[in-house]
C-alpha cells in the first residue's frame, strides 16, 4: 500500500474507532519521538479542533520536550504540559524498597515514571471525552517494548501493524521534522538511554525477521526469546478456562 493512501487509511480508522465509542476526539503522550510525532499528525488530521498532545516530563532529557513542541508548533497541535518529577519523588518514597538486584529496581522505577503518564493521560481523557491514542508500532509489539498499563494502556493503537522502518516512512510523508526522524529512538526513561542499547537488538534487525523470517541465529534467538517471554503482555487478563 502507498504510504499516502495508508495514512489516510489510517486517519479514517482512527475517526471511526473514536466516533464508535461515542466520543469526542483523541489525547496522546507526545514524547518528542517519530511514532508520537507521526500519531500526533495522524489525529490532527481528523480532529483538528478536539486533537491534546501531553508533554509528560519525569526527570526527562530537556531536548525530549524541545522536539515535541516542535512537533505541536509545526503542525498547530494543542499541547498540555504535566510535569511529573514531584508525583514520582512522593510515591517513590512511599512505596517499599524489595530486597532485590539493582537492575530490577531500575526497571521497576522506570516503569512506575510510565504508569504515571498512562494515569495522567486517562485524567484527560475521562475529562474531555477523548481516546487514548498510543503510539507503539508492531515492531515494539513483538518484542515486548513497552510497559504493560504503561504506555501499553491505551485505547486505540494506529501503528501497531507499521514496523519501525515503515513508520520513518510514514513520517517522512507527514513532513516530520528531519531532527526527530533520525535521532536514535528513545523512550526517555534514563540519560542516554536508547531503543536499542537496551533491546539490544537493532530495528532493522527486528523489522527484518517480522517481515521476512529471516534473521542470523543470534538474532532469531534473541527475538523469539523476547517474543515468548512478553507474550502475556499481549494478552487481556487471563480468565479461567472453566
Amino acid at each position: 500500500m502507498e504510504t499516502e493512501q495508508l495514512a489516510e487509511k489510517l486517519a479514517a480508522w482512527i475517526r471511526d474507532r473514536v466516533i464508535t465509542a461515542d466520543c469526542r476526539g483523541t489525547v496522546f503522550g507526545l514524547s518528542g519521538g517519530i511514532d508520537s510525532a507521526v500519531v500526533a499528525v495522524l489525529c490532527k488530521r481528523v480532529f483538528p479542533d478536539s486533537t491534546l498532545g501531553v508533554l509528560l516530563p519525569c526527570y526527562s532529557n530537556p531536548e525530549d520536550e524541545k522536539h515535541a513542541r516542535m512537533v505541536a508548533d509545526k503542525f498547530a497541535i494543542q499541547t498540555r504540559l504535566i510535569v511529573l518529577d514531584k508525583v514520582y519523588d512522593s510515591l517513590s518514597e512511599l512505596l517499599p524498597e524489595e530486597e532485590t538486584s539493582p537492575e530490577a529496581t531500575h526497571l521497576t522505577r522506570s516503569n512506575l515514571k510510565v504508569r504515571l503518564r498512562m494515569v495522567s493521560l486517562y485524567y484527560l481523557a475521562n475529562q474531555l471525552r477523548y481516546l487514548v491514542v498510543g503510539s507503539s508500532n508492531r515492531s515494539e509489539l513483538a518484542v515486548g517494548y513497552f510497559t504493560k498499563y504503561g504506555d501499553g494502556g491505551v485505547d486505540i493503537v494506529p501503528l501497531g501493524n507499521m514496523v519501525k522502518s515503515h513508520v520513518r516512512d510514514m513520517a517522512r510523508f507527514l513532513g516530520i521534522p528531519r531532527e526527530i526522524i533520525e535521532k536514535p529512538p528513545s523512550a526517555g526513561l534514563w540519560p542516554g538511554q536508547t531503543d536499542e542499547a537496551e533491546l539490544g537488538l537493532s530495528y532493522d534487525d527486528i523489522d527484518r525477521y517480522l517481515l521476512t523470517g529471516k534473521a542470523t541465529d543470534e538474532v532469531r534467538e534473541k527475538i523469539e526469546a523476547r517474543m515468548a517471554a512478553c507474550h502475556h503482555k499481549r494478552q487481556p487478563p487471563a480468565l479461567p478456562d472453566f
